[in-house]
């Protein structure tokens, strides 16, 4: 139906003339918005790379953000450069100093106007720090392993030259043993026979017999002891377990009240029979000399071939340390403390002195492996 004649069509608005201005401001906006996206996905991906690259795979790991940076530039290829004179974006380490540690170079530029935006510089320079720290990261680990090698290598080189004087020492010891045993003990025996059998005659003549008699017998036996003490025949003949059990029945002898319990006697290594071997035997001696008298005394002694687990424990109920716990610490008149730490760190074992209530416990572990 046709409206009357004289009735006009509505208005139809006309165009805004401000549309086309603001689609180019949403482009604008959206590629902005765009930008940012990009920027912030490369320094995630380069901070995660870098950050989690270790010391054989950094440089493979620099070739590919040195390229990232590049191609993010506008440049063909980028690379990490560690010569002095090399010329690009300086490669600042993180800290006070400003130490530099490298260059990153561009090559190839595809833009002759280079990198005009703000923020895209930023973005570069923001790389740039990551891998910056990367390279300083890596320096600093890798000085630290050297160090530590270093110092790896220097204790082990102490603990050898230990363990030799240690080794010279127990010779020594033989040595002198050995010599005393064919040398003076067999005199000294000798004329204990030879007074021993002297006819018996009376008086002040036969009394001063018997008085040499019982001297020389007296010198054969401290020759004995002394002989013992150097180097036990037990520990040569037999092996640690009974040599220490030797040692734990001599201070019963003199009125101790001593418990000696073993486990594991085969299996333990020719290079720890020694040390503890004197380990115990210094640790009974200390009881002798600063238990307050005759006490209980716990000795055990545990072997473990199948894990390599080797542990001796020689406990008092003495007097104690009055406190004081000599694991660490230890003045001029504990010097046997500190040796039988000395043997154990030579075998790669640990010693503890620690003061319990009441008493002295001293443990001495080492680890050889299975």
């Amino acid at each position: 139906m046709r409206p009357p004649p004289d009735q006009t069509p509505p208005d139809i608005p006309a165009p805004d003339a401000s549309a086309p201005d603001t689609i180019a401001e949403l482009r604008d906006l959206y590629r902005s918005a765009e930008a940012r996206a990009a920027r912030l996905r490369l320094l995630i991906e380069a901070g995660r790379d870098l950050s989690s690259a270790t010391a054989d795979e950094l440089p493979a790991t620099l070739r590919v953000n040195a390229r990232r940076a590049a191609l993010f530039a506008g440049f063909q290829d980028g690379e990490v450069s560690f010569d002095a004179g090399a010329e690009g974006v300086p490669l600042i380490a993180p800290g006070p100093d400003g130490r530099r540690v490298g260059t990153l170079m561009l090559v190839g530029e595809a833009d002759p106007g280079g990198v005009r935006d703000r923020e895209d510089r930023e973005a570069l320079d923001m790389l740039a720090q990551l891998i910056a720290a990367a390279v300083d990261r890596a320096a600093r680990d890798g000085e630290r392993d050297r160090l530590l090698a270093a110092l790896r290598e220097r204790e082990q080189h102490l603990e050898h030259l230990v363990g030799r004087l240690f080794s010279a020492q127990e010779d020594e010891r033989r040595y002198v043993s050995r010599e005393l045993h064919d040398g003076v003990a067999q005199t000294a025996t000798a004329l204990f026979r030879r007074l021993d059998a002297r006819p018996p005659a009376g008086g002040e003549a036969g009394s001063e017999d018997a008085q040499l008699a019982e001297i020389a017998k007296g010198l054969v036996r401290e020759l004995r002891a002394v002989i013992a003490g150097l180097r036990p025949t037990a520990l040569d003949d037999l092996g640690l377990v009974p040599a220490i059990k030797t040692l734990a029945e001599e201070l019963q002898a003199e009125g101790y009240e001593v418990r000696c319990s073993v486990e594991g006697e085969e299996g333990w290594p020719h290079i720890l029979t020694t040390p503890y071997f004197r380990i115990a035997q210094e640790a009974l001696s200390n009881i002798r000399k600063h238990a307050g008298g005759r006490c209980k005394v716990d000795v055990s002694l545990r072997g473990d071939a199948a894990n390599g687990r080797w542990r001796l424990e020689i406990r008092d109920y003495g007097e104690g340390l009055g406190g004081r716990d000599m694991t660490t610490s230890f003045d001029g008149r504990h010097v046997g403390i500190e040796m039988m730490r000395e043997r154990m760190s030579a075998v790669g074992g640990v010693l503890k002195v620690s003061p319990r209530t009441p008493g002295v416990a001293v443990l001495a572990v080492t680890e050889t492996g299975a």
